[in-house]
């Protein structure tokens, strides 16, 4: 963006005279950030004039072009955003090598997070590895985040050390926003709140391929959550069978089944819930042939540029009455999983008094907890057991500590949905606020507050 300015030729003359320095210089390497703000594709945005930003991107296009083989210079690019970049810059002799800085899995998380960690003092119950696992999803910055929240809160707390309980609320702040405990919830709303995350979390965990329950929380946080669920993968996946899909539409429904089954009434709260859950099923439908009646067919909305007005533009690709069949589908994958959802609900309908009665009285469960209720074994001793067996702290010291899904509050994510987008992220779900305030949003799958 320094390279255009409001005067005409301003910006070619200076990317000459950046050519003209770099090949002066040589060997060397120019490096140009946010390559988009240059190179956006010519004709989105303009009304045919040739403007100075196109002026600019011809003369780095001629520049490119004028390169020798032995001219001693490299030109390197990053951009978040490649797909609005002229096609023009991506051809053989220019930039026709791509690297993807992917989102780090759960080894580069550890590792990143031990960098990050040297300069604080971590207590001896912190453990890195379980950390690094209930954070799939998060990208450097975000991790480096986390370490430095955490030392924030334990400076609060008059602590000299960071400990699990600190980088834990760090990643709920990262996942579902700041607590608001001036929210005061009237006791119906609270009820109401505590069976939708409940629901969430006891469906969630008793199904085989919805990913484990890691938190269940009732305390109101960020703009809109009133409660939220956490769940985070085993290990990062960047596949998702049909089944795993199915079982996440079913979880992202169990707070309104359970509201439905124990009010015999719903609330507003599972508004980000259903918007997650229809996502999901339509792009079952539209984008990965998983629907027997429409067949092996992607019929997926493609959005693109007006060439004049530089506004997104709509183009699906199948008519009225296949849309309507997609309608269609979608419902049925919606309301079979809402029905196999209260099913689950009905059956364990003690044990999900139980889990309320505890969200009552501590307003938080840890999901061994949950487990421990249902009848499963923990979770956390086998992750403790592969921390021992290869996982350091940032002391060098084997840590031993103890390390959430409503609607979504994004993960991965964070959306942590892995996705269908071949990113893995945590999941969580909140109960929406009421309609009146924003819905909760972000990378993690919040469940709606009730209100929402």
């Amino acid at each position: 963006s320094d390279f255009v300015e409001m005067f005409v030729g301003v910006g070619a003359a200076r990317v000459r005279d950046l050519f003209e320095q770099a090949k002066k210089h040589a060997p060397a390497i120019v490096f140009i950030d946010e390559l988009d703000a240059l190179g956006k594709a010519r004709g989105a945005g303009s009304f045919g004039g040739h403007d100075e930003r196109e002026q600019t991107l011809n003369q780095l296009l001629t520049e490119l072009d004028g390169f020798e083989n032995n001219a001693g210079v490299i030109l390197m690019a990053a951009t978040n955003r490649p797909e609005i970049l002229d096609p023009a810059l991506l051809r053989p002799g220019r930039f026709d090598r791509t690297v993807t800085v992917d989102r780090p899995d759960v080894k580069g998380r550890e590792a990143i997070l031990r960098i990050h960690a040297r300069e604080a003092k971590l207590g001896d119950d912190v453990n890195l590895h379980r950390l690094a696992v209930r954070t799939p999803g998060f990208a450097g910055a975000d991790l480096a985040n986390i370490i430095n929240e955490a030392a924030l809160l334990a400076a609060r707390r008059n602590k000299s050390a960071i400990s699990m309980d600190e980088l834990s609320e760090a990643v709920e702040r990262a996942v579902a926003g700041l607590e608001r405990k001036s929210r005061v919830l009237n006791e119906k709303e609270r009820r109401i709140v505590a069976y939708h995350e409940a629901g969430h979390a006891i469906v969630g965990e008793l199904l085989d391929e919805a990913n484990p329950v890691e938190k269940i929380s009732i305390i109101p946080r960020g703009v809109g959550a009133l409660g939220y669920t956490l769940n985070t993968p085993a290990e990062d996946r960047y596949l998702m069978t049909r089944n795993e899909l199915m079982d996440t539409i079913c979880a992202l429904l169990g707070g309104r089944a359970a509201e439905e089954i124990v009010f015999k009434e719903i609330s507003t709260g599972a508004s980000n819930d259903l918007q997650r859950a229809t996502g999901i099923a339509e792009s079952m439908v539209k984008e990965y042939g998983m629907s027997d009646s429409l067949g092996l067919v992607a019929r997926r909305e493609e959005r693109g540029q007006n060439q004049f007005l530089g506004m997104g533009t709509n183009d699906r690709p199948f008519s009225e009455e296949i849309a309507r069949e997609i309608d269609s589908e979608v419902s049925r994958i919606i309301a079979e999983s809402y029905e196999r959802a209260k099913v689950v609900l009905s059956e364990n309908r003690s044990q999900l008094e139980d889990v309320v009665k505890i969200l009552f009285k501590e307003e938080i469960m840890e999901g061994d907890q949950l487990r421990v209720i249902l009848g499963k074994e923990p979770r956390h001793p086998e992750l403790d057991e592969e921390a021992k067996s290869g996982s350091v702290s940032a002391s060098g010291d084997v840590a031993t500590s103890d390390t959430g899904n409503g609607d979504t509050i994004g993960a991965s994510a964070p959306e942590s949905e892995q996705g269908t987008n071949g990113q893995p992220s945590t999941d969580s779900t909140a109960t929406d606020s009421s309609s009146t305030e924003s819905d909760s949003t972000g990378e993690r799958q919040d469940d709606d507050s009730p209100g929402s």
